[in-house]
């Protein structure tokens, strides 16, 4: 199963080292491959480095795909993150 949807980041501080942090730790709960990619940049979100190096900030918007098992509850979670500001305090 495949599955592609476009998020916007609504946090103040954008994939930063804490809320990458986050995703991998969420991304590595599933059994599903999970890219985030911007622009013509991707990368894996089990990689902390590269979620950063995406430089995705505030108001911009990141696709998200899924691919495995449980690609739609990897979705699920991943969008509950991003839309929930990565759990910050602003």
């Amino acid at each position: 199963m495949r599955i592609e949807k476009t998020l916007t980041i609504v946090n103040k501080l954008g994939l930063h080292a804490r809320a990458a942090t986050q995703l991998v730790q969420l991304a590595n709960q599933f059994n599903a491959t999970i890219t985030v990619k911007k622009g013509e940049n991707e990368c894996n979100a089990n990689s902390v480095l590269g979620l950063m190096m995406l430089e995705s900030h505030q108001g911009e918007q990141v696709d998200i795909i899924c691919e495995g098992d449980q690609a739609r509850e990897a979705m699920e979670a991943v969008e509950t993150l991003i839309v929930g500001r990565f759990n910050e305090d602003e």
